[in-house]
């Protein structure tokens, strides 16, 4: 017994007049493990009682988050008294990693005061639609260093928090989830205008998913070069782009029904032919 605790207390580590022994420091190794996990266990529960009382996501991922961080700097904190390790000791290695990051961790302390800039002015949100360039996707979730967006196809990316604050963004669902959409179509020369018209405007109409303020509007668009163009343009509520296709795919089936009941010709490319002067055909026998 002696033995052990001899081996125990015996200084391992000196800080000036404070000196670290195997005893302190596997009560240490105790109590950080220990802190550790209370500290997530009750940022779990923190952010499960906010969830069933309703709050905003993008809110309880702030909070939780804030609660994290504090969290641990308090736990690094009662770690450091209870050895009675004064903080003048980590002096020199505070100026050291202060210089690594200045020089080799910019885009991670870029990235990481963006996400909380995300957090905190909400320009996007948790559950959003994001068309970035050629990239639309759902905003699942706002890290502090990346944003997590699922593609319409079911690809996740993951997108640093700097680029979207550096480049232009467009946020489907930014003020509500109202998107105006457009069915394009053709009908054959010599068709009723107004007829059509009427027919474009009964299919939007018996549409559920379609606004009706704003209204559907129904627009002559041009004398194409086979077809009299129509654009039918509606608005509806939806938050993904897959909503969108959805909607236009009823109007569509529904106008196809229509025009065939009404005898309205959707057209479709032609071309006409003529030949001039005569035609020589050749034979030659072997």
């Amino acid at each position: 017994m002696e033995t052990i605790d001899r081996v125990l207390h015996t200084p391992l580590i000196v800080f000036g007049d404070t000196s670290l022994d195997l005893a302190q420091l596997l009560y240490v190794g105790l109590f950080t493990l220990l802190g550790g996990l209370f500290v997530i266990a009750t940022t779990r529960f923190l952010r499960n009682r906010l969830m069933a009382r309703g709050t905003n996501p993008d809110v309880v991922q702030l909070i939780t988050r804030a609660y994290l961080i504090l969290a641990f700097v308090i736990l690094a904190f009662m770690i450091l008294d209870f050895l009675s390790v004064p903080l003048g000791a980590f002096a020199f290695i505070s100026g050291a990693v202060a210089i690594g990051f200045g020089f080799g961790a910019q885009n991670i302390i870029n990235n990481f005061i963006s996400g909380w800039i995300l957090m905190w002015e909400r320009p996007i949100k948790i559950g959003d639609f994001l068309e970035l360039g050629d990239v639309r996707g759902t905003v699942e979730s706002i890290n502090t260093r990346s944003t997590r967006i699922r593609r319409v196809d079911g690809i996740h990316l993951l997108i640093p928090n700097s680029y979207l604050l550096e480049n232009t963004v467009t946020n489907w669902t930014l003020i509500d989830q109202v998107v105006r959409t457009t069915v394009r179509i053709g009908v054959a020369y010599g068709s009723d205008v107004a007829l059509v018209t009427t027919l474009l405007q009964k299919a939007a109409d018996e549409n559920t998913k379609v606004m009706k303020k704003p209204a559907r509007n129904v627009i002559f668009d041009d004398f194409g070069d086979n077809a009299l163009v129509f654009d039918l343009n509606v608005w509806v509520t939806t938050d993904t782009e897959s909503g969108l296709r959805g909607v236009r795919s009823e109007l569509r089936y529904r106008i196809d029904s229509l025009f065939n009941e009404a005898g309205v010709v959707i057209a479709f490319p032609q071309r006409d032919i003529h030949v001039d002067g005569e035609l020589l055909v050749r034979s030659q026998s072997h």
